[in-house]
C-alpha cells in the first residue's frame, strides 16, 4: 500500500499483480509525508497504527477505510491492478514453493490439493482480489483498476492521472515458472469455484488459456483484455 498526500493517491497492492514493480516506479514521485507499507523488499511500515499492525502491504480497502480520514477517501485517487485468477493462483503457488524441491514436476497435483487446503489458502498472497478492492456492499471501491495483462498501458494511464511522467515498469519478484506450470481441467474447475467472485466481478473467463497467459509456443496471441475496469 502507498499513500501519497503530495499527489493525492492511494495504491492498493493486490498480491501477484506486479505490485513490487509498481511500487518501485511510484516511489520516484513520492514527497515528504507520503508513506508506504510493504514487507518483502526492505520492510516499510505505515505511520498509521491500525494499518501498521497488519505487518504486510496487501491492505484491503475496508481495512484502510477504518483508519484513514474521510477527506482522504473523498479526494484521493484510489487504484490497483487485478490479474486472471488462474494465472495469479499459479504464480502465487510457484512463488511460495520456489524452494520446495517436491513442487517441481508435481505442480498440478500440488495446486489441486492446495485449493482444498484452508490453511494454505488463508495466506494473504492467495486472498481473493474482490476482498481487497470492494466496499462493505461488495462494490468495487477503486477509481481505477488496471489489468496485469495490459500492465504497461494501465500504468501509463495511472501516471497520467496522478501527474507523473510515465516510466517503463521493471520486472520484480517474477515467478519464472508461472507460465509453464501445467493446468488441467480439474485444477481449472477448482480455481473457478474458489475464485468465482473474482472471475465474475473483474470479467475473466476461467476456461480461457489465452486470457490467463498460458499460451502454447505456436499459438496465435489473442487480443489483450481491456486495460481499465470501470467500477
Amino acid at each position: 500500500m502507498i499513500v501519497s498526500h503530495q499527489r493525492r493517491f492511494i495504491f492498493f497492492a493486490v498480491p501477484r499483480t506486479a505490485t513490487h514493480a509498481a511500487r518501485q516506479a511510484l516511489r520516484a514521485g513520492l514527497g515528504q509525508g507520503d508513506w508506504e507499507q510493504q514487507a518483502l523488499f526492505g520492510a516499510q511500515i505505515s505511520p498509521v497504527p491500525g494499518i501498521a499492525e497488519l505487518k504486510h502491504g496487501h491492505v484491503s480497502f475496508r481495512q484502510a477505510r477504518a483508519h484513514l480520514p474521510e477527506e482522504v477517501w473523498s479526494a484521493y485517487f484510489k487504484f490497483s491492478f487485478v490479474r486472471h485468477p488462474l494465472a495469479r493462483f499459479v504464480s502465487a503457488c510457484c512463488f511460495l514453493n520456489r524452494r520446495n524441491p517436491d513442487f517441481s514436476g508435481n505442480e498440478a497435483a500440488f495446486m489441486r490439493a492446495a485449493c482444498g487446503n484452508e490453511r494454505f489458502m488463508g495466506r494473504v498472497l492467495l486472498r481473493p482480489q474482490w476482498e481487497l478492492l470492494t466496499d462493505a456492499e461488495g462494490r468495487i471501491a477503486m477509481d481505477y483498476v488496471g489489468r496485469y495483462e495490459a500492465l504497461q498501458e494501465s500504468f501509463d494511464e495511472i501516471c497520467r492521472r496522478i501527474g507523473m511522467a510515465p516510466v517503463v515498469l521493471p520486472k520484480k519478484n517474477h515467478s519464472v515458472r508461472a507460465s509453464l506450470a501445467p493446468c488441467d481441467e480439474e485444477l481449472k474447475e477448482a480455481v473457478a469455484r474458489r475464485y468465482r467472485k473474482d472471475f465474475e466481478l473483474f470479467g475473466y473467463d476461467p476456461q480461457d488459456d489465452h486470457q490467463a497467459g498460458f499460451l502454447a509456443p505456436d499459438a496465435a496471441p489473442e487480443p489483450a483484455p481491456r486495460a481499465e475496469i470501470c467500477p
